[in-house]
């Protein structure tokens, strides 16, 4: 991958967020992550993730939806009305940001609790989000009427382990209208740890953005 990887600094006005941002050169697009409770944007599992797309040509963001000190306050990191409108406000950093603002495509990566704001933030901004891919995702916390609402192709993944998620999960994609899918990985839990299964969970995503994403 020829192109750009650096430490940024989102400043939001009232808070500033410290992020990882890598861009391709030509660049299909950029996925910004979401994580889950008590991770960061130095999670190993969606670091991964990230590498991989970038050599697909996708552009990444991956960003701490709180900061130090709100962290240690451990509500915050299930208020999932705070991470969605931080979620919103980077998104539209990204689209006035100089090195990603000519880049069309912007797509949504959530993880746990991460996907409930990733899910709420494309339903706020209809068809300018491309494409929304949920690992092991909350999904249910992001509440029917924002499910019912959103347009973006949307794909849910889950372990095949992950039993109690997996249902969650069906019962918040039986509210979906958009485009979508499910995909189950077999033999794998909620983290996806098992040997090649995060790759799988990559290979899913990739294609999903590939077929969702314009020239």
């Amino acid at each position: 991958m020829i192109g750009t990887t650096r430490n940024v600094e989102i400043n939001l006005g009232n808070v500033t967020l410290k992020g990882i941002l890598s861009v391709p050169e030509n660049s299909k697009g950029i996925i910004i992550f979401s994580h889950g409770s008590g991770s960061s944007r130095l999670s190993p599992r969606n670091n991964f993730v990230a590498k991989l797309l970038n050599e697909q040509q996708f552009a990444t963001l991956l960003f701490d939806l709180l900061t130090e000190k709100e962290d240690r306050v451990y509500e915050n990191r299930f208020d999932i009305e705070l991470l969605t409108q931080r979620l919103i406000n980077v998104t539209k950093w990204v689209k006035n940001n100089f090195e990603s603002s000519s880049i069309n495509n912007i797509g949504y990566f959530g993880a746990s609790t991460g996907s409930a704001s990733a899910l709420k933030a494309a339903a706020f901004f209809g068809d300018s989000i491309k494409g929304v891919v949920s690992r092991g995702g909350r999904t249910d916390l992001a509440g029917n009427e924002d499910l019912n609402k959103i347009n973006s192709p949307t794909l849910f993944i889950v372990g095949g382990f992950d039993d109690v998620v997996i249902a969650l999960n069906r019962i918040a994609y039986s509210k979906l209208k958009c485009e979508k899918d499910f995909k189950i990985v077999s033999n794998a839990s909620h983290l996806f740890e098992e040997p090649g299964k995060l790759e799988e969970v990559t290979a899913l995503t990739i294609s999903w953005f590939n077929e969702f994403f314009n020239d």
